[in-house]
């Protein structure tokens, strides 16, 4: 068996970290570890996110397994997401990365300001 080497450009590894990596997947899945989510809560809750971004990537996050879509026979159908047992071993280090910008925002402007003076 070949061990991925994700430093290889041919890697498949590379395609999980790009997802991972996005901002909308970090902020997608750190709600979802809460609870299911309809489409509209999940737009509301996370602003700058539209509409077209949001359905795209959690298509991508349902396709990777990743998430869960269940769809309500309502009119109009209700579509609720939540995350799957695949996806909750990923949330902890999202969330993590979530935290960790969080509380190093003052330094990483403090650290662009420094650079763009001395530019």
């Amino acid at each position: 068996m070949n061990v991925p080497n994700p430093y290889a450009a041919a890697c498949p590894t590379r395609l999980v970290l790009d997802r991972v990596a996005d901002k909308w997947t970090v902020l997608i899945l750190g709600l979802l570890a809460k609870g299911p989510m309809r489409f509209n809560q999940l737009r509301r809750q996370i602003e700058g996110l539209s509409q077209k971004m949001l359905s795209q990537t959690l298509k991508s996050l349902e396709r990777d397994g990743l998430i869960g879509r269940r769809a309500f026979p309502t009119v109009p159908v209700t579509v609720e997401y939540s995350i799957t047992p695949l996806g909750q071993t990923l949330t902890s280090t999202v969330d993590a990365l979530r935290i960790w910008a969080e509380t190093h925002i003052g330094e990483v402007i403090d650290a662009q300001k420094r650079y763009d003076t001395a530019a």
